[in-house]
């Protein structure tokens, strides 16, 4: 199987940010593009802040973003449970990562994901074998074979 692609918060939220164009289409891009392959990750986390976070900036949208977290259930999103949050806390020590961010990885690594689609991160860092991915620097091609 090709490599497995967690996705961050922000890429879902400006899919839906018609006001940063150039992120507004390349996260559409990737958002496509692993919807074609069936290699998009997430985890619950990312499932409620982005909830929270569109819903927000757009509260007509509420429906809409209830059916498409509804969709993304089918990326088998992480539980952040003990485990999670143990590995959590050995890279937020290890890498000096917010406790947020080191969540996020931390979920990257349960779900056996190689790259890390985010901007919040070092694009190119390993951590710990989840590649940083910057994916409003990065085309999709570049990664996915």
């Amino acid at each position: 199987m090709s490599a497995l692609i967690f996705v961050d918060t922000n890429v879902l939220i400006y899919a839906h940010d018609r006001g940063a164009l150039d992120k507004h289409e390349a996260a559409r891009r990737w958002r496509a593009e692993l919807w074609k392959s069936r290699r998009g990750r997430l985890s619950f986390q990312v499932l409620e802040e982005f909830y929270v976070k569109v819903t927000h900036k757009w509260p007509e949208s509420r429906e809409r973003v209830r059916a498409e977290s509804r969709d993304l259930l089918v990326w088998n999103p992480v539980v952040i449970d003990a485990a999670v949050l143990e590995e959590g806390w050995k890279i937020q020590d290890r890498y000096h990562l917010s406790f947020w961010d080191s969540l996020i990885v931390a979920a990257a690594k349960t779900a056996a994901c190689s790259y890390l689609l985010t901007e919040d991160l070092q694009a190119g860092q390993d951590l710990g074998g989840v590649q940083v991915v910057n994916p409003f620097t990065t085309l999709p091609a570049s990664i996915m074979d």
